[in-house]
């Protein structure tokens, strides 16, 4: 069984996090989307709430579980028992960071780590604007799944 995580704060999890994992399932037998503690991030959401909205987005996908961690992403990827982190990339900016964790990922474990370019209509979007846009009360439906609530 081939089995990835995708780690990340999802503070909100958005569409184009759902586009990612579902790209990915024609990849991967399980996606473990893995609910990450970061310390240096201020979260507008409960890990409660975030868990809440990426099970509504899933809820009729048996191959894609949740979970939260408090470890390095490599570990938690080991805890359980997976062989690649899918990650995605809005931007190149995003390139320098990722290829050096990747590198690092598999220093340390042989974990690979899979890389999905975002969709065009979807770069744009990212939890930092679409947690903005909640603070000045706009519409943020289009930002998220199809049948998420917030």
């Amino acid at each position: 069984m081939k089995r990835a995580i995708f780690p990340g704060t999802f503070d909100p999890f958005t569409i184009g996090h759902y586009s990612i994992v579902q790209r990915g399932l024609s990849f991967f037998d399980e996606i473990v989307i893995g609910i990450g503690f970061n310390q240096s991030k201020q979260t507008l959401f409960s890990i409660e709430k975030r868990l809440d909205i990426i099970n509504q987005a899933f809820e009729h996908e048996p191959r894609v579980k949740v979970a939260t961690y408090n470890s390095l992403t490599v570990d938690f990827a080991l805890s359980v028992n997976a062989d690649f982190v899918l990650r995605g990339l809005r931007s190149v900016g995003d390139f320098e960071y990722e290829r050096t964790i990747a590198d690092s990922n598999r220093k340390l474990t042989g974990i690979e780590t899979v890389i999905l370019f975002t969709e065009s209509q979807y770069s744009y979007i990212s939890s930092t604007v679409t947690r903005d846009l909640i603070s000045y009360g706009k519409d943020i439906s289009s930002f998220l799944p199809p049948n998420v609530k917030i």
